[in-house]
């Protein structure tokens, strides 16, 4: 991994449960599923402004005390559960701070627009000849 994703990993803290699903009578004795908790403000490893689009684009995933929370318990290991929701947040973290570029309407060319007209007339014609003409 890299310096600062380990870093950021490093700001993490993780509290584990136990979890329904695969594995049997082992999941009544052991602790695999995995909960990440993250404190979006505290973090040293973003800016201001990058904390505050964090905070927009993940509001419906952070809590009222400024918690990301994250869980993972597909798995029978906690270690792979471990794993797996640290990779889904660091998704989560670089989904959410990239950066749209604005669209930039683009002009119709001229000679596009005359074939279009074109077009229509043409149309118009062939329906013009269609009508009864009275004389």
């Amino acid at each position: 991994m890299d310096e600062q994703i380990l870093k950021l990993v490093d700001e993490l803290q993780f509290k584990t449960s136990r979890a329904g699903g695969k594995g049997g009578q082992n999941v009544n004795k052991v602790s695999s599923k995995v909960m990440l908790i993250w404190q979006v403000d505290r973090s040293s490893h973003f800016t201001i402004e990058q904390k505050e689009l964090l905070k927009q684009r993940l509001a419906n995933r952070i809590n009222n005390d400024g918690e990301l929370l994250l869980d993972a318990f597909n798995d029978r290991s906690q270690l792979r559960n471990k794993e797996i929701v640290i990779e889904r947040f660091l998704t989560l973290i670089g989904e959410a701070l990239k950066i749209e570029k604005p669209r930039i309407p683009t002009k119709i060319p001229k000679s596009k627009i005359l074939a279009r007209l074109d077009r229509k007339k043409i149309q118009s014609s062939k329906k013009a000849n269609r009508r009864w003409k009275l004389e």
